[in-house]
């Protein structure tokens, strides 16, 4: 039962990243919309505080509000229309959402915002790739990844981690770097110089 969980959660997040890309510019929700990518969009925007009621898979005023007030915070052209530009930011949240509870639900709040605002602070480095995609999925970028955690479905507390991020809280101060010394297997990373540790994570650069 518990692999087939993951399975479907490796489902739902792999199509909806695949049909909400960048390369789909005709990907878009608006009112009168209805199935279950809508359904999928509500949900996270239930956790991230902005769609106040339970996912019916119908895009009406309720879902526009909630599309309009999440675009007004994350500086999108607000008009209560999931196009392109939307989509892909609710993508991303979703992907990060991902990495922060595969490598961080025991942390602190705290903690699960500083290992979110790493793959933050990784895009605008140039070292990295230079999309939250990339980052992410760069080959052991996140032990998340490699041991199949990543798949989990995220906690609300994860989504509001990456949305913190997102909107300017950096608990890492710059990092792009974090591991927690316990569960080290390469000692590459004592190399980098450690900023601050919160939790069981230090952070570096």
């Amino acid at each position: 039962m518990k692999f087939l969980q993951v399975l479907c959660s490796v489902a739902v997040v792999s199509c909806f990243y695949l049909f909400f890309s960048e390369d789909n510019a005709a990907a878009m929700m608006s009112k009168g919309s209805n199935g279950s990518e809508v359904e999928h969009m509500q949900s996270i925007l239930e956790k991230l505080d902005y769609f106040h009621t339970t996912p019916t898979g119908y895009y009406g005023p309720i879902t526009e509000r909630a599309v309009s007030d999440f675009q007004a915070d994350f500086g999108l052209g607000v008009d209560g229309v999931a196009g392109t530009n939307t989509l892909n930011m609710i993508s991303n949240i979703e992907m990060m959402a991902h990495v922060v509870h595969g490598e961080s639900r025991g942390e602190a709040y705290e903690g699960k915002v500083a290992v979110a605002s790493v793959i933050l602070n990784r895009v605008q480095s140039s070292s990295f790739p230079s999309s939250t995609y990339g980052v992410i999925y760069q080959q052991n970028a996140f032990t998340a990844l490699n041991d199949g955690q990543y798949w989990l479905a995220p906690s609300s507390s994860a989504y509001r981690a990456a949305k913190d991020a997102y909107l300017g809280w950096d608990p890492s101060e710059g990092a792009t770097y974090y591991y927690n010394p316990s569960g080290v297997t390469d000692e590459w990373i004592y190399t980098r110089d450690v900023i601050k540790q919160i939790g069981q994570h230090y952070y570096a650069r």
